[in-house]
């Protein structure tokens, strides 16, 4: 398999995640810039190699149509949007996506710096978050958070594209969301009912039996199976984020999968139901702002971006949006205003 990039890399203290939209005639010097983007995460890692620097980037629909052309990878679409009898999944703008993470935030900003610097001009930051460690990997519910990883030797079956889609192998595709959570309505909640609204205990974090689970619990609508009754799983890489003053506690989510449909689907049962209506239970307190879909190439991808040239009909514009039924997209900006939960 074609070596993948800092996907399987461990979970560090900080990260700052990066949504870019690229303007029509930039595609040239992003496509330059991608192939760079080793030799900048190097020059900023090399002074502070225990920092554990790493830098993945995804490339977007509509930008790998323009910048790229065919053969795309089949799962590559806009981000589809989810609309529940209650809840809400947007789909939002993106072109590109930058997944900075180390254990220094100061390395994570010096490169996000460089990559803006070279984007100067030709795209612009859309959406830009500064995710933290919160103690023993919680989130600000107060739950712990990746615990459904699978194991590391599990986790390159779990996160990477194999032989079945021929010149991607070593590829993942990426779903970034950003939630926004109501603290003081969770926190008016008992303990009890917080763990049932997950499906684990809070303090020492184990799991429910099953028949202890609602059929609404966080973890029960997480899981898929396969016609053989085995467990399909993703990485992810949530971190916290917020600002104090501004009253915004969030977690934002961020999923690789070999195999796009498992997280479509886990999503699609979080805010639709199952059966339709039973909506995931932490949605009542924790609000999806943003939504975009990505393909991660392999490095090899990556290194040869410089040489490749233009396709041969590249279109005029980047994907919109995908709009639920009888929904309009946004094209022009993420729209996130004041939101809250």
């Amino acid at each position: 398999m074609s070596q993948p990039q800092d996907i399987l890399s461990p979970i560090t203290d900080a990260a700052i995640f990066l949504t870019v939209c690229v303007d029509p005639g930039g595609e040239e010097t992003v496509k330059d810039l991608l192939a760079d983007v080793p030799g900048l995460k190097r020059s900023v890692g090399f002074r502070i190699p225990e920092g554990g620097l790493a830098c993945v980037v995804g490339i977007g629909s509509g930008l790998w149509d323009r910048m790229l052309g065919p053969p795309k990878p089949a799962g590559l679409h806009p981000f589809k949007e989810l609309r529940g009898e209650t809840h809400a999944a947007p789909s939002t703008p993106g072109d590109l996506f930058f997944h900075i993470r180390a254990t220094r935030m100061d390395m994570c900003f010096e490169l996000a710096q460089l990559l803006n610097d070279r984007l100067e001009g030709v795209a612009r930051v859309v959406d830009e978050v500064h995710g933290f460690k919160s103690f023993d990997e919680r989130d600000l519910l107060g739950f712990v958070d990746g615990t459904e990883n699978p194991e590391p030797y599990e986790a390159p079956a779990a996160a990477l594209v194999g032989e079945e889609e021929p010149g991607f192998e070593g590829g993942s595709y990426l779903i970034v969301q950003k939630y926004l959570h109501d603290l003081t309505a969770w926190n008016r909640l008992t303990v009890e009912d917080q763990e049932q609204a997950f499906g684990r205990t809070k303090l020492d974090d184990v799991e429910f039996p099953d028949e202890d689970k609602a059929s609404n619990s966080h973890l029960v609508l997480n899981v898929i199976e396969d016609e053989n009754g085995e467990e399909r799983q993703i990485m992810r890489f949530n971190m916290p984020f917020g600002r104090v003053g501004e009253a915004e506690f969030g977690t934002y989510f961020i999923g690789y999968a070999g195999d796009v449909g498992v997280t479509e689907l886990m999503l699609e049962r979080m805010f639709i139901g199952v059966p339709p209506g039973n909506h995931d239970r932490i949605l009542d307190f924790s609000t999806a702002i943003t939504g975009s879909l990505f393909f991660v190439p392999s490095a090899e991808f990556l290194d040869g971006l410089e040489d490749a040239g233009a396709p041969a009909d590249p279109a005029d514009a980047s994907d919109p949006p995908a709009p639920a039924e009888g929904g309009e997209p946004d094209a022009g900006s993420l729209g996130i205003g004041n939101a809250r939960t």
